[in-house]
């Protein structure tokens, strides 16, 4: 499990309409790069209302799910394109549990915390008929991280699971929220979880 390349935003770009500028469009950078507690040295976000803060601090897509959309689409889905600050190869990261840690090269750890939403800004980018709809029924919606310990991480560092939580609640499974029986063991089982999510929890369950 490794990564593959490390994205920042280079330019902003103008957003669907009314929407302002966005900085969904992340390129690779060489050498290594700095990770604080709110994501990578030199990133922008500009949403600031739907995206950021210590709970979205990287979000990472895997190159098997890229790959995977490039045969869907008939197109090429290059590093960056989705957004992704991290693009890794062997890491199956839909399949993460909530709450599973990651050391990412010698010093970075990392809590995965949340699947990805589909946004406008998203649809605009992609181009693509209904292309919101298609991302959430394909369930490769990738993880947001929160950053435990800052440090440096470069394109080529391992990616190495240091522990996973006792629940079965991963980020496919999350972003499909289906299952309640998962639900409840995630609950029960005392799992640090955003807000937003212990919410999207406690309704699967109550529809029973």
């Amino acid at each position: 499990m490794r990564l593959l390349t490390v994205n920042v935003v280079e330019e902003l770009l103008p957003g669907p309409k009314d929407t302002g500028w966005t900085a969904i469009d992340k390129r690779p950078q060489s050498g290594r790069v700095r990770v604080g507690e709110l994501g990578l040295a030199g990133d922008r976000v500009c949403d600031t209302d739907n995206h950021g803060g210590p709970d979205q601090a990287l979000y990472a897509y895997a190159e098997e799910d890229a790959t995977w959309w490039s045969g869907q689409l008939n197109r090429a889905i290059p590093t960056g394109l989705f957004g992704e600050n991290l693009r890794t190869e062997g890491l199956d990261i839909n399949g993460a549990l909530l709450g599973e840690v990651w050391r990412i090269g010698p010093e970075v750890e990392v809590m995965v915390r949340a699947p990805r939403t589909p946004c406008i800004t998203f649809q605009h980018r992609m181009q693509e008929p209904r292309w919101v709809k298609r991302f959430h029924q394909a369930g490769r919606p990738g993880a947001y991280l929160k950053v435990l310990r800052t440090g440096t991480i470069a394109a080529g560092d391992d990616i190495e699971i240091l522990s996973r939580p006792n629940h079965e609640v991963t980020i496919r499974d999350m972003f499909a929220a289906q299952d309640g029986r998962k639900m409840r063991g995630m609950l029960d089982s005392g799992v640090d979880l955003m807000e937003e999510l212990r919410a999207t929890a406690e309704r699967v369950i109550a529809r029973g």
